[in-house]
């Protein structure tokens, strides 16, 4: 007997799909790929408003994964902590912990986003329902990890174009693996929630511009003249500048910044995810290089400017809306490149362009 129950949904297609109750979702890093992969609880919601989404996702990314809509419930998981010390009797307390809890629930559907062997190892460990099974890719798509053996880990696997942007893969890999591939909605722009609550004011006074300037790739990095030189426009032109960091050497660079800039430049505390999220969704707007913060921009649905120092846009770029623009591609973008893209989001913005 299968444990969901099977109606019919009006939809333009006037297809009949099962109504699954529980998913789980299996997506432990990274921040960009994380925050690109909650794409998909709106359109899942979209086909089955009653499904409760479970989410295992690596413990440093959990309160940012907890303030998406849609999501029931967090499993935090320690794998990148527990390589340092796999065997000690403190890790293994930890192990045996989570696995209980992932085992907790059963699930009508195990969706492996990731497509690596540690996130495969995860959602075979889950466990399922009677009638449900675990899913991943049939094969890796161009510029996105991808692990062979997979396909052999979970029940079921399903083929994916060979070149597609990071969030339409995720997009098609729910809905391949839900049954809804041929919905309107997966031709719609990408959709994002938050349960944010009132985020705070700017500590200036001014309308104030976040420049996520950091980055873990070296090749992803944008000019430090080049961002002082791109401040210092903002800042005459009636904003201030807000400088988030992660790490003493993100520290030490926003504090050079901010002593040459003066007292319109901002330097952020040290914050957990969950509250720069908040912090960021009450800024006007952000001009950042291809990173976690930069895709959170895009999730939060702000005026972005995305900096590109090489041809990755096509694969994880901001696309759908003319508030949210890429600039560079095989190199870097000079100053004056920024800062028109910047001015012509902002009049997109300001001009009411419609938003999901």
């Amino acid at each position: 007997m299968r444990s969901f129950k099977r109606q019919r949904i009006e939809r333009e297609d006037r297809a009949e799909h099962f109504v699954f109750m529980r998913i789980l979702i299996v997506k432990l890093s990274s921040l960009g790929d994380v925050i690109q992969t909650m794409a998909v609880l709106p359109d899942v919601l979209e086909v089955f408003p009653d499904a409760q989404i479970d989410w295992v996702v690596e413990e440093a990314f959990a309160p940012l994964v907890q303030l998406a809509q849609g999501v029931r419930c967090v499993i935090p998981i320690g794998q990148r902590r527990w390589r340092k010390s796999y065997f000690s009797a403190a890790t293994r307390t930890e192990r045996r912990l989570f696995h209980a809890r992932l085992r907790q629930d059963a699930y009508e559907a195990v969706i492996d986003f990731q497509g690596l062997i540690k996130s495969a190892w995860v959602g075979r460990a889950a466990r399922l329902a009677a009638g449900g099974f675990s899913l991943t890719y049939a094969n890796g798509s161009d510029a996105c990890s991808y692990e062979w053996p997979v396909r052999y880990l979970l029940q079921r696997s399903v083929p994916m174009p060979q070149r597609i942007h990071a969030v339409a893969r995720y997009r098609l890999l729910a809905a391949q693996a839900l049954g809804y591939k041929h919905l309107p909605l997966l031709q719609m722009p990408a959709r994002y929630g938050w349960h944010l609550g009132t985020p705070p004011h700017a500590a200036h006074g001014l309308p104030e511009v976040v420049l996520a300037h950091g980055t873990t790739r070296t090749d992803n990095e944008w000019p430090d003249d080049h961002w002082l030189a791109l401040a210092r426009q903002l800042i005459a032109n009636g904003f201030s500048v807000g400088l988030p960091h992660a790490g003493p050497r993100e520290l030490a660079r926003v504090q050079a910044l901010a002593q040459s800039l003066g007292p319109a430049a901002c330097v952020w505390p040290a914050l957990s995810l969950d509250a720069l999220a908040r912090r960021m969704a009450a800024s006007t707007g952000v001009i950042g290089v291809d990173s976690g913060l930069s895709h959170l921009a895009v999730a939060l649905d702000l005026p972005h400017v995305q900096i590109f120092s090489q041809d990755r846009a096509w694969r994880a770029g901001p696309v759908g809306h003319d508030y949210q623009v890429v600039v560079g591609g095989a190199q870097a973008p000079d100053v004056a490149q920024v800062w028109d893209s910047w001015q012509a989001v902002l009049a997109a913005s300001h001009a009411g362009a419609a938003r999901p």
